[in-house]
């Protein structure tokens, strides 16, 4: 522990950031799904400024009740507060309470990573939307005008009840998409809104995650068996759909879809088809605006040739320097390591280091990276 930290700091030496820590996360058992997922949110430096704000305004931490996003600004804030530069700290108490809250991280068994980001920021949002609600509640409770009955139901004609809360989990994590359908009949087009944290795409052997982008928002022929029932024309119809990124989020978040399940096998299998992702993105064919522009700053690695055996780790830009995290190993290593997870060309490789989840963050709100 201490030689991996020590060894860190001489690499880095008087480049070493200023107030940044660097510290490996100790495995509980296969809990590196866990582990890779948590470094790349500590790196994501808006989130983790705000989680660490939100912490801060607590008033007495002791009096509230523990739940995932507490125990996650307490790891977050111990990192952070650390004397010493590197070293290693151990999640214990953040994932006794994972394993708590869901079943499905009990084991002992391998772990999907993406799965986990899903739920912990579900979880975040769901935590943080009912502190809003119950903090509402209390206000409303002793506002007297709310009692008003006109009161109440004008808010409500107004659409200031319905409205989404936005939490700053949203506000970092979230986007838009559009979810468009053109009758070929009468050429009415029909768009849905749908939100999404996270983007799971589709991947193609030597492709890149520009083509998946682009298949991802290709125009698909619904017909046969699979016609819409166009409104206008009050009947099934042959229809175009598309789906674009309507709004897209400050932090984008790309999952690859790697495990990929085998009818003729009966199930799951690795795909570690080659898909190459910049350090710089450029969202174009899927906005209904002007380009947007992102930077790479983290990836979740799948290390292993099976989707149920295998070891997750991360790769984090921070302050322009590139570091390789494997549980309570940290590493400097070379921007140019980035492209050994980019995948296999070939079917059965030596390499079984696959890029499965991208972090990009938004030019437009780049923090130092």
């Amino acid at each position: 522990m201490g030689a991996t930290g020590s060894k860190l700091e001489k690499a880095l030496g008087d480049q070493f950031p200023e107030g940044e820590r660097y510290f490996g996360l100790e495995n509980f058992g296969n809990t590196c799904y866990c582990n890779s997922v948590l470094q790349a949110l500590y790196f994501c430096v808006p989130f983790r400024e705000q989680l660490l704000e939100y912490y801060g305004n607590i008033k007495n931490p002791g009096d509230i009740e523990e739940n995932l996003l507490t125990c996650l600004a307490e790891l977050f804030m111990q990192i952070s507060t650390q004397k010493k530069k590197t070293g290693v700290i151990a999640p214990k108490r953040f994932v006794q309470r994972v394993k708590k809250e869901n079943e499905l991280f009990r084991g002992y068994m391998h772990q999907d990573a993406h799965e986990f980001l899903n739920f912990l920021l579900n979880e975040l949002v769901d935590i943080l939307e009912k502190e809003a609600n119950s903090a509402k509640g209390s206000k409303e409770h002793s506002s007297p005008s709310e009692k008003i009955p006109n009161g109440i139901h004008v808010a409500q004609a107004n659409g200031v009840r319905k409205e989404p809360l936005v939490t700053w989990v949203h506000k970092n994590f979230q986007g838009i998409l559009t979810n468009e359908t053109k009758c070929l009949r009468c050429e009415t087009v029909t768009a849905r809104d749908e939100t999404f944290l996270d983007l799971s795409l589709d991947i193609e052997q030597n492709s890149s995650i520009t083509s998946c982008l682009k298949n991802f928002s290709s125009t698909e022929t619904l017909n046969a068996e699979d016609k819409f029932f166009c409104d206008k024309c009050c009947s099934l119809q042959e229809a175009q759909k598309r789906m674009k990124i309507k709004k897209p989020p400050h932090i984008l978040v790309i999952h690859l879809k790697r495990f990929k399940y085998m009818e003729q096998l009966g199930r799951y299998k690795k795909l570690s088809y080659r898909v190459v992702f910049p350090l710089e993105l450029k969202l174009t064919n899927t906005m209904e605006d002007a380009d947007c522009e992102y930077s790479l700053f983290g990836v979740v690695v799948h290390v292993g040739s099976g989707p149920n055996h295998g070891h997750y780790v991360s790769l984090v830009k921070s302050h322009n320097h590139w570091l390789f995290f494997d549980d309570e190993n940290v590493e400097i290593i070379d921007e140019s390591a980035v492209q050994t997870s980019f995948g296999s060309a070939q079917e059965y490789a030596s390499n079984t280091d696959h890029g499965y989840i991208l972090f990009y963050e938004s030019l437009a709100t780049n923090n130092d990276h």
